[in-house]
């Protein structure tokens, strides 16, 4: 049996720069695409007289919005014009799949990146430290609480124990 690839949902755009749905019966924004790309469902957008196909144009509208919200930048000014340089040039195809690979290299990673990250956030964080020192005190506090086991009680038992001796000629040297 062989996986079914899930139907590519087609979108038209009319001269009024509105996008439907046809899948759907009802129109969509900008927006509405952002989450098909946010949720891997394919999708082309076609020109409703021509047919053509204005995915990548819809693609590029979408990232314009989204560097231009203030929400950080992935496509600084200098990122921007060094891909400018690119188009025409005999390296442009190779630089196109460099970028896929890179990206898709990057995606794979993206998890193990995220929590690497994550650890050294949290290392760095005094909270975090605060918290595992917190932690720890409580645990050291419950061992001398009633109802500890036995060993941990006996054991802090020997330490009162041996701090309560006279100290010996070894302790005295110190």
């Amino acid at each position: 049996m062989t996986e079914r690839e899930p139907e590519v949902r087609i979108l038209r755009k009319y001269t009024n720069r509105r996008l439907y749905d046809t899948s759907r019966s009802c129109y969509v924004t900008l927006e509405d695409v952002k989450e098909l790309v946010l949720n891997s469902e394919p999708f082309q957008v076609l020109d409703s007289k021509t047919g053509n196909d204005l995915t990548r144009n819809i693609l590029l509208q979408i990232i314009s919005e989204q560097e231009g919200e203030g929400h950080g930048t992935l496509l600084t000014n200098q990122v921007l014009q060094q891909l400018i340089r690119f188009y025409g040039d005999s390296m442009q195809g190779m630089m196109s799949q460099y970028l896929e690979q890179s990206i898709a290299a990057f995606l794979e990673h993206q998890e193990r990146i995220r929590e690497q990250m994550q650890s050294m956030i949290g290392a760095a964080n005094p909270l975090t430290m605060m918290n595992k020192i917190a932690d720890q005190n409580m645990a050291v506090w419950n061992m001398f609480q009633p109802g500890a086991s036995r060993t941990g009680s006996a054991d802090s038992s020997a330490k009162a124990d041996d701090s309560d001796a006279e100290p010996t000629e070894k302790d005295s040297d110190k």
